[in-house]
């Protein structure tokens, strides 16, 4: 395949920057991939042909651990992911197996530019056992949470969006929050409280991944409700566990995503449900793509998804 463009995200950053535990260097970053198909290599699924674009899912599981023997793939043991454990993408041409390629066809490079930081998020609501009944609280409203944002809201359930910064704010409401909070100006459980008539969300998830965030949606969410772990945090979290066995709450982690996270994902695009433009703020071509590294690490605040075109 030929790469078109590459999404970053905060693992990408991490990397870059010599903290990320789970890398391996030298490596080649690259996880979000819109591409190209160049070359077949044998018989390929419907809608495979040269000419055709696709996104890609970039996990590769070991088919033997506990976790892929209960078909749950996306939390494999020995999992590597390209541009983490693997190389990745940010080159010119790759090689991906039939399974791991994303068809959907006729829709734009730039949707499929977003389609696996959106999975990660829908992956998130799915394992909160999400419906169209429930209030849902997304703590952190960046790529990861947004797509948690989107994937609730296409669920049909309440979304209310959490963060600390107006512009993601005012984005998960275009994916899909009825409601937001401004944790930094307004007090989190007042809002929450007077938004859920006093019970809390069913669901909270959470895609900050600070101790405070942890906590806070442990004490905040519905007695009997769900918390759902995107995020975690880089250093041990204390909880008042009381809150565990007296709400009865069930604890949830969430990790990558499942192919009908991909087909879920693709399917509220393909709908217009999300604001792909507006979500992206940067692009840069190939050549400067050490430079947005450099630009981001230096000012992440000022900065939502970036893409790289590499074969634009």
């Amino acid at each position: 395949m030929r790469v078109r463009s590459v999404g970053l995200c905060g693992t990408d950053l991490s990397s870059f920057r010599g903290s990320n535990p789970l890398v391996s260097y030298p490596r080649v970053p690259g996880h979000e991939i819109a591409a190209t198909v160049v070359e077949l290599n044998g018989p390929a699924p419907e809608g495979i042909t040269p000419g055709a674009n696709v996104a890609v899912s970039p996990y590769k599981n070991c088919g033997k651990c506990s976790s892929c023997l209960r078909g749950r793939p996306n939390a494999c043991q020995f999992n590597e992911t390209l541009g983490v454990q693997r190389d990745g993408a940010m080159t010119e041409l790759i090689a991906v197996p039939y399974s791991r390629l994303i068809f959907a066809g006729g829709m734009p490079l730039r949707s499929l530019g977003v389609v696996e930081p959106l999975t990660v998020g829908f992956h998130a609501v799915s394992r909160g056992r999400v419906t169209a009944s429930d209030t849902v609280a997304i703590f952190g409203c960046g790529g990861v949470g947004l797509g948690a944002v989107a994937g609730a809201a296409f669920r049909g359930a309440r979304v209310i969006g959490v963060d600390v910064e107006h512009a993601k704010l005012e984005l998960a409401r275009e994916a899909g929050a009825a409601h937001t909070i401004h944790s930094g100006e307004e007090v989190l459980h007042e809002r929450l409280a007077e938004l859920t008539a006093g019970q809390g969300p069913d669901v909270i998830i959470e895609a900050i991944g600070m101790p405070a965030t942890f906590r806070a949606a442990v004490e905040e969410v519905a007695w009997t409700g769900r918390v759902v772990y995107i995020g975690y945090a880089k250093e041990p979290v204390s909880y008042e566990t009381r809150w565990f066995v007296q709400k009865e709450l069930d604890i949830i982690g969430s990790r990558n995503a499942q192919p009908e996270d991909f087909a879920a994902t693709v399917e509220m695009l393909r709908q217009g449900r999300f604001p792909v433009e507006e979500a992206i703020s940067h692009v840069f071509p190939f050549e400067q793509a050490g430079e947005a590294f450099a630009s981001w690490s230096a000012k992440p605040g000022g900065f939502r998804k970036i893409l790289v075109e590499v074969n634009a």
